[in-house]
């Protein structure tokens, strides 16, 4: 199976100070999703936007995460709001020429 890419944006509703010290302390558990083979996480301070793109193993893992504890807090959060998640497949080939961070 193909590594899978998870797209996850969302609107917050802090500070983006207040917002990075809010989920900074969840690193460490996102570090330990099985299947998890990074995440970059992002701010669009302006438009008060924040997400992550995350690399699973493959769809399974993918889908765990999803229907687990740890996405079910985030989307719980009463500052979070505006949730859109997108998943695509890793084209392999040109990922690995342009040097992309991905196993293969």
């Amino acid at each position: 199976m193909p590594a899978r890419i998870l797209q996850l944006n969302f609107k917050f509703d802090l500070t983006p100070a207040e917002y990075e010290a809010a989920v900074s302390p969840l690193a460490g558990d996102f570090a330990e999703v099985p299947g998890l083979q990074w995440k970059v996480w992002l701010m669009n301070e302006p438009e008060r936007e924040a997400g992550g793109i995350y690399v699973f193993d493959d769809q399974v893992s993918l889908d765990a995460y999803l229907e687990g504890e740890l996405a079910g807090a985030v989307m719980a959060h009463p500052a979070l709001s505006d949730f859109e998640a997108k998943q695509f497949d890793v084209m392999d080939v040109p990922t690995v020429i342009t040097r992309g961070p991905v196993g293969v």
